[in-house]
């Protein structure tokens, strides 16, 4: 029985170690303030944490602490500018900037926006959470912004799917529709501009036939899972991620916490892709790391 129970402890040591080891880029990080949700933070409503960081300092010293123990290498961090300068201070090789755009947020004026790219401040244009005000990557807002990002070879990650439940019912974001966030809607975008990358965030989800049809269709197109992969059930997103997978976009998925304030989500999230049979091995170190690291070009 002794015997058992040692090889039994040795099984989960080699397991835990490996997890330990698999390196991990997260392609949808926020870098965002302590208040960014106001003080105190609303609790994870999956999880129930309450964020208890009483500071900017507290924050990015946690959130760097949970990215080092998990092995996570790369975070495409988006957020307010000052709070990407912050984290990029402290790892400027981990962090890669991506201006972040939301109700509260307005975009700045074009010579702001390339200096911030010539400086390399930011080298992605997004999250970009249009859909909360009621816009969509196709309105012309986004044109000279879009025109900058083509020339200059700056990837754009667009929020789309849903939001949380009563969003149109907050103050924020009286002009948030569901149809917005489908991601059928950058067709047009992605015609006029076949060279530029683009991230769909939180892969579509709940349109999973428009996102397939936008995959096959266009090249230049990844999705992240970020969200769905810890604040879904896991039933469903496995469901969702299998049927991508089995449409053959195993090299387009990218791995995403959407941590936001909560830093359990990254386990959470890394646990609910790790758990999923159908995934092989291969196709694991493809989502957590390879496809984001040839999407974003990324240099270990």
């Amino acid at each position: 029985m002794w015997r058992l129970y040692t090889i039994l402890i040795l099984f989960l040591s080699c397991n835990s170690q490996k997890h330990s080891e698999r390196k991990i880029i997260d392609t949808h990080f926020h870098a965002f303030a302590y208040d960014e949700y106001g003080y105190p933070a609303p609790p994870n409503e999956i999880t129930g944490l309450v964020a208890t960081e009483k500071s900017n300092e507290e924050v990015t010293s946690n959130m760097i602490a949970e990215l080092n123990k998990l092995n996570i290498k790369f975070a495409i961090a988006s957020g307010p500018t000052q709070m990407i300068l912050k984290y990029q201070g402290l790892d400027n090789k981990r962090f890669i900037g991506g201006y972040y755009f939301s109700p509260r947020y307005s975009f700045p004026d074009t010579t702001k926006f390339l200096e911030l790219i010539k400086n390399g401040t930011v080298k992605v244009l997004g999250e970009l959470g249009l859909q909360y005000s009621g816009l969509t990557l196709a309105d012309s807002l986004m044109v000279p912004y879009l025109d900058i990002c083509n020339r200059y070879g700056i990837p754009v990650a667009l929020h789309t799917g849903l939001g949380d439940a009563g969003t149109p019912y907050s103050k924020c974001c009286p002009n948030f529709r569901n149809y917005l966030g489908n991601p059928q809607a950058i067709e047009e975008v992605l015609v006029k501009y076949p060279n530029l990358k683009v991230q769909i965030m939180h892969a579509g989800w709940p349109y999973i036939e428009e996102t397939k049809a936008i995959l096959y269709m266009y090249p230049q197109v990844n999705v992240d899972i970020a969200v769905i992969d810890w604040a879904l059930p896991v039933k469903e997103f496995h469901n969702y991620l299998e049927q991508l997978i089995d449409a053959g976009f195993s090299k387009r998925i990218m791995y995403g916490s959407d941590q936001m304030v909560w830093k359990d989500a990254f386990k959470i999230s890394i646990d609910n892709i790790e758990s999923a049979k159908f995934l092989t091995a291969q196709q694991k170190e493809d989502i957590f790391y390879n496809n984001a690291k040839k999407f974003f070009g990324i240099k270990d």
